[in-house]
Formats: structure tokens, sequence, C-alpha cells
């Protein structure tokens, strides 16, 4: 299983997303199936928030299937919180908490993100590097931080 973090959710329904091609390819590959956690999913609908046909196409690749929703229980709850606290100078936030939490409890290693700077820092466990889906392009090695919603957009 590949995890999939909020920044695919929305390149893959956003065609004037940045990401928006390099996550169509890669969406495309992919052959196993592909999780994610309500965090990561909430995170995206906000970030998709001035388009209410983007949000639908994130919820639909729900209701479909061709994203699963991972469990997270009250068990991880603790795991998530010393993850946040350990990445606080990233800041890690908490969708990308539950991913890494998930990722160690399930022994997953792969991650769909945008979010390279990030997820190149994390570590499964204490030592295990994520591979990281799409490779960067060219001159591109992370979205920046802070996708504002159109609506909200400041300058």
């Amino acid at each position: 299983m590949i995890l999939v973090d909020a920044g695919p959710l929305v390149a893959l329904v956003d065609r004037s997303d940045a990401w928006h091609q390099r996550c169509l390819g890669a969406f495309k590959q992919i052959r196993e199936p592909i999780g994610t956690t309500w965090p990561a999913v909430a995170e995206a609908l906000y970030l998709l928030m001035d388009l209410p046909a983007g949000q639908d196409g994130v919820l639909e690749m729900l209701r479909r299937g061709a994203v699963r929703l991972l469990p997270l229980g009250q068990d991880d709850v603790g795991r998530i919180q010393e993850l946040m606290a350990k990445y606080r100078d990233q800041p890690m936030d908490l969708a990308d908490a539950a991913l890494v939490a998930i990722a160690e409890r399930e022994g997953l290693d792969r991650v769909f993100t945008v979010d390279h700077r990030d997820f190149e820092v994390y570590r499964i466990g204490k030592r295990k590097p994520f591979k990281i889906l799409p490779e960067p392009a060219r001159g591109r090695g992370f979205k920046p931080r802070g996708r504002v919603p159109r609506t909200r957009r400041r300058g």
C-alpha cells in the first residue's frame, strides 16, 4: 500500500495546481492500493474550499475506493503526539504525523506527496526513510508551504 498526503489529493482534482500533471502521471502508474487518513482528507478539503467540484472529486475517490481510508484510533494518539513533538522544528502537522504513525504501525514506507522537503526528513521508526512519489521535477524539490485557498490568498 502507498500512503497519500493531502497535496496529491488536491493536485489530482485541481487542474490549475502546479503539481497536477506530475501527480496524475504518478497516480496512473500506481498499481497497488492507496491509503490515507481523515486528517489528510480534511487538509485537502480545506485547501479546495474555493473549488467545490474538487472537494467532490476527493470525496468521490474515497467513496469509490480509489483511495482507502485507514483507521486511526485512540492507540495512535500518543505516537502522533510524540511525532509532532519530535519534528516540531519542521513543523509537522497532524496530517503528516498521522501518515507517519500509520506507516510505522503498518510497516509501510512509500508515500505519495508533493511535500518532499518534510517527508525527506521524517523517518519511519528511528531510521528508515520514506520512498517518495512522484520524484521532484528538476528545480522543484518541494511544494511551498501554506497553500491558501484562492478566495483567501493575500497580496
